[in-house]
C-alpha cells in the first residue's frame, strides 16, 4: 500500500537530495489538492452549510441534541464531531460589534452531543445479537427524539448501518445530515436526507481531510447562529 502512495521511496538507486526533493513535491502537491478540494466544497455548498447551521442551531435552542455515527476512520470523526460541540474549551473572544464569537480555538457554548461508536458493549451486543446494519439504528430508535439531531460520515455513502440510522431519524422527526464522498453513495439517494454534502474525490485520505473542515465549520456556523439570538 505505502509503494502506491509514495513510488518514489521504493524507485531505487535515487540519491539523498531527489529522494528529499520527491518527497517536498509529493506534499506540495496533496497540500495543492485539499486546498483546491475544499474550495470547491466551499463553492458548491456554502449556502447549504449555513442553512444547516441554522437548523442545528434552532434544534440546540429547543432542547435538541447531537448524534454522530460513522464506521472505520469515519468513527473517530463521529466521536470528534460529538467532542468539539460538547467540549468546544478555550475562551470567549470578541466577534463584529462586541458580541463574542469563536474563534480558532476559542470557547463557545457547549453543546449536548453524543457519538454513538463510543459503547463498546453495545455496539457488540448489537452486532453480535441482531446485527452490525442495526447498530446506530437502534440506538436513535432508544434515545432519538423529535428535534434532535443525526449526523453520520462515511467516505463512500454506502454503509447499509448509516443508512438505516438515517432512516430510523427521519421516522423520528430528527434533524438529519450526512457527510459523504465520491458522488455520495446510497446517501444521495436518500428520500428526506435534510443536507448531504459530498467531497467530489476518490481519495478517502483527501475526503477526510475536507470532511473535517465541513464538520468544523458547521460548528463554528452553529454557535454564530446560537451567539446572534443571545445578542
Amino acid at each position: 500500500m505505502t509503494d502506491m502512495l509514495y513510488p518514489f521511496l521504493y524507485a531505487g538507486g535515487s540519491g539523498v537530495d531527489t529522494l528529499m526533493e520527491d518527497v517536498r513535491r509529493s506534499t506540495v502537491e496533496k497540500v495543492r489538492d485539499i486546498v483546491r478540494l475544499r474550495e470547491a466544497v466551499l463553492e458548491e455548498y456554502g449556502a447549504d452549510l449555513a442553512a444547516c447551521a441554522a437548523r442545528m442551531a434552532d434544534a440546540f435552542r429547543s432542547g435538541g441534541r447531537l448524534f454522530t455515527f460513522g464506521n472505520g476512520g469515519s468513527s473517530t470523526d463521529a466521536q470528534d464531531v460529538a467532542a468539539l460541540f460538547l467540549n468546544p474549551g478555550g475562551a470567549a473572544s470578541p466577534g463584529p460589534g462586541g458580541a463574542a464569537s469563536p474563534g480558532p480555538g476559542g470557547a463557545a457554548r457547549p453543546l449536548p452531543a453524543l457519538a454513538l461508536t463510543t459503547d463498546v458493549a453495545v455496539v457488540t451486543a448489537l452486532s453480535n445479537d441482531v446485527g452490525f446494519e442495526v447498530v446506530f439504528a437502534r440506538q436513535l430508535a432508544a434515545f432519538g427524539r423529535p428535534g434532535d439531531i443525526a449526523l453520520a460520515l462515511s467516505t463512500s455513502g454506502n454503509s447499509d448501518n448509516l443508512i438505516a440510522a438515517l432512516r430510523e431519524a427521519a421516522r423520528r422527526g430528527m434533524v438529519t445530515a450526512g457527510l459523504a464522498g465520491y458522488t455520495g453513495g446510497q446517501m444521495a439517494e436518500l428520500p428526506g436526507l435534510h443536507h448531504l454534502f459530498v467531497v467530489p474525490s476518490s481519495s478517502v485520505h483527501r475526503i477526510q481531510e475536507a470532511q473535517t473542515t465541513i464538520y468544523h465549520a458547521l460548528w463554528e456556523l452553529t454557535q454564530r447562529e446560537l451567539t446572534r439570538e443571545a445578542v
